[in-house]
């Protein structure tokens, strides 16, 4: 058997000058809404099903993809605000591209974890599809519901509880697309992904089951830290969500203010440490550096983190020159509503204008672009 851990001894060899430029030419060419290898346009579906079902046929021979099929079909209403019920994506971090950025990392660890271990501990076809479309639907928590979410405005008020709020809707829709067995474990691993439950304190009767979970969290963290924007997507987009989600600035009693984020760039100036203290130690020890099996793929490379590596080392560069024109990339939205965009920059700046200026932070449309 291989695992993860062994993996993480074979370091990627860059003796191949040939290598070495492709990955420059790569890391200079790669578009906005493309994965980490250019190759993958992750903010259409039609594009990030297709890779998928490629890794999830070559993968397991003979299985049946239908009900992937469906549950892309399905998500593409639901963050497109025409499935049943729901308004569509109006967060615009945690939008219809990361998911699908997220999924394409996701099947990528399953297939290298698939060749990479002993044919008993093989996760199977049943397994990979159940938590396939729990990738495709971990953040179903942030679309609002038109009757029951009608007191709320934004998607990202549920930040705090929003994988909950996924795992609620995941026990409403796998019964519908005939996977009523997965369930119990869906709605359990899809805790990988956020900070609601203590994660050594998730029980799963089969350790196949951890697994998935692993690779379901360290999917959810590598692909949005390897985005090519991702360092103005936090400073412009994820700031505003945690304003509205109560995380920037926690309003605990009246008068009480507690800033952990004074602005978008705050936000930057903490996401080293933040990377050190609390990414490192989900992917290196909870999720036993699940991250290497994506290299079987690529040849012991691992696109995902040498992108985050580059973004890191772009940000350190930024923090060290102050010279913030440096994160000048303007990346698309995709989110699902027509004035998804607006109505975040009105809610978080009304919330921002009820924050004492002592306080210190900024409304969003003073913030240093």
């Amino acid at each position: 058997m291989k695992n993860a851990a062994e993996l993480t001894e074979r370091r990627p060899s860059f003796a191949s000058s040939k290598i070495t430029k492709n990955k420059k030419l790569m890391n200079q060419d790669r578009r906005n809404d493309y994965d980490v290898t250019n190759t993958v346009q992750v903010s259409n579906s039609a594009a990030v099903r297709d890779a998928v079902c490629a890794l999830f046929t070559n993968t397991f021979p003979g299985a049946s993809f239908d009900k992937l099929w469906l549950a892309f079909y399905d998500f593409d209403r639901l963050f497109g605000g025409q499935f049943p019920g729901y308004l569509g994506c109006d967060t615009t971090y945690h939008d219809r591209q990361h998911s699908l950025d997220m999924t394409l990392a996701f099947a990528r660890l399953v297939a290298g974890y698939e060749r990479s271990v002993d044919p008993a501990e093989r996760l199977g076809a049943h397994r990979a599809q159940m938590a396939i479309v729990t990738s495709l639907f971990h953040d179903s928590g942030y679309i609002r519901h038109k009757e029951r979410d009608k007191e709320f405005t934004n998607g990202a008020e549920f930040t705090l509880y929003h994988v909950s709020r996924s795992a609620d809707f995941l026990r409403r829709y796998l019964p519908e697309l005939g996977m009523a067995k997965d369930v119990a474990v869906a709605s359990m691993i899809v805790h990988y992904t956020g900070y609601e439950l203590d994660l050594d304190k998730i029980e799963l009767d089969d350790p196949r089951d951890a697994i998935c979970g692993h690779l379901i969290g360290t999917a959810d963290l590598v692909a949005q830290m390897a985005d090519r924007c991702y360092l103005e997507k936090c400073r412009d987009r994820l700031y505003k969500e945690f304003v509205v989600g109560g995380i920037a600035v926690e309003h605990a009693s009246p008068g009480e203010y507690m800033v952990r984020y004074e602005s978008g760039i705050d936000l930057l100036r903490k996401t080293p440490g933040f990377y050190q203290a609390a990414t490192k130690d989900r992917l290196q020890k909870k999720f036993n550096r699940a991250y290497r099996y994506v290299e079987v793929l690529f040849d012991g490379q691992n696109p995902y983190v040498d992108a985050i590596r580059a973004n890191l080392t772009h940000l350190v560069r930024v923090l060290k020159t102050d010279n913030w024109e440096l994160l000048r990339r303007e990346p698309p939205y995709f989110v699902g509503t027509q004035d998804a965009v607006e109505s975040m920059d009105l809610v978080a700046d009304r919330m921002l204008a009820a924050v004492p200026r002592e306080h210190g932070s900024l409304p969003t449309d003073l913030l240093p672009a």
